[in-house]
């Protein structure tokens, strides 16, 4: 089995039965989608394995060493620029802001475009459900995240689109701005 095939399978036992917040679609879907997308910024096998990977270890409980042992260092050091550090012993929204603003600045300090490729899977991905949520529960929908306030999502969003700039010569890109806009309202 090549190691995209691997992946795949790992991360559909890791995510067995998990569901994402709004929308309730199965967490898997979502490691896909946004591996379909990374696929589309970059040749790199290793930011796309990493796509399917990149909540294993944040949400479903993996271990960063056994990434690295099944899929190598490249792909455990790319799932790692988007894991975000939970601080386990607080309350999620009293971190939402603070995990935000690490992720952003992982994305401002990094010129790696396989790390680059992959938060913009990733955040289109993210995107992308928001706007099919808003459209069917209307605000209602920011009940269900840790952080309610829809401007501080709208200055995440922003600040990621900011950071990755130099993607906008990729369709990606310009449809992640898009949805920022339709979401959000102009930027």
């Amino acid at each position: 089995m090549d190691k995209l095939s691997e992946a795949i399978c790992f991360a559909t036992e890791a995510f067995d039965g998990m569901k994402r917040k709004v929308d309730g679609h199965p967490a898997i879907l979502h490691s896909l989608e946004a591996a379909t997308i990374t696929q589309t910024v970059t040749d790199e096998e290793e930011a796309v394995i990493a796509a399917v990977l990149h909540d294993t270890v944040e949400d479903a409980g993996v271990k960063i060493g056994e990434i690295m042992e099944r899929f190598g260092d490249r792909v455990a050091e790319l799932v790692l620029s988007e894991t975000e550090n939970k601080r386990v012993k607080q309350e999620p929204a009293d971190t939402w802001r603070m995990r935000k603003e690490e992720s952003v600045a992982v994305l401002r300090q990094t010129a790696d475009p396989g790390i680059k490729a992959l938060y913009l899977g990733d955040k289109l991905s993210n995107i992308r459900s928001l706007s099919r949520s808003l459209e069917i529960y209307g605000d209602a929908m920011w009940q269900q995240f840790n952080q309610k306030d829809p401007a501080e999502h709208r200055w995440y969003y922003t600040s990621i689109a900011a950071a990755l700039a130099d993607l906008v010569h990729t369709a990606a890109y310009r449809e992640f701005v898009a949805l920022i806009d339709r979401v959000f309202g102009g930027i």
